[in-house]
C-alpha cells in the first residue's frame, strides 16, 4: 500500500527494529548530541535508580520517523508529533507501527505507535502526510 491509495484503516508496513544494544545507544549520542549519561554510563544509570541504562526517547522517535519515510516521501510530511509513555530498556525491541485515520482534503492523518516485544507501548504518536 503507498500513500497514493490509502483508506481509513490502511496500516503502514511495521518497522521492526534489533534490540537496543550499548553500540546503538553510543552511536545515537554522538549523532544526535545528546549524551546525558543516563543513557550511556551505567554507573551512573544505577546511581539515578535504574538497573540500567535505557534508550534515549528520540530514538524511538527517529525510528518513527523512519516508518513514515519508509511509506511516504519526506516532503509530504505536513506534521508530526510524539508523546513519550514508557522507557525502552537496554536489549528492548521496537516495533513500530502506523494506521490511517482519517482522510480529509488531500491529507492523511495517521496513528503512530512504538511497542516492545512484551507488548509495552513506548511512543504514541500522530502524522499528516499529503496524498499524492
Amino acid at each position: 500500500m503507498t500513500t497514493d491509495t490509502p483508506q481509513v484503516g490502511t496500516t503502514l508496513p511495521e518497522l521492526a527494529l534489533q534490540p537496543i544494544s550499548r553500540t546503538t545507544l553510543g552511536l545515537f549520542a554522538g549523532a544526535s548530541g545528546d549524551h546525558n549519561p543516563i543513557h550511556i554510563d551505567l554507573d551512573f544509570a544505577r546511581s539515578a535508580g535504574f538497573e540500567d541504562v535505557f534508550a534515549h526517547g528520540m530514538l524511538s522517535m527517529a525510528y518513527l520517523g523512519r516508518l513514515l519515510t519508509n511509506w511516504a516521501p519526506q516532503g509530504r510530511l505536513r506534521s508530526y508529533s510524539v508523546r513519550f509513555a514508557a522507557i525502552t530498556p537496554l536489549h528492548g525491541q521496537p516495533t513500530c507501527r502506523g494506521k490511517v485515520v482519517e482522510l480529509e482534503d488531500g491529507l492523511a492523518t495517521l496513528e503512530l505507535t512504538v511497542t516492545l516485544a512484551d507488548g509495552t507501548t513506548t511512543l504514541l504518536g500522530d502524522a499528516v502526510v499529503a496524498i499524492a
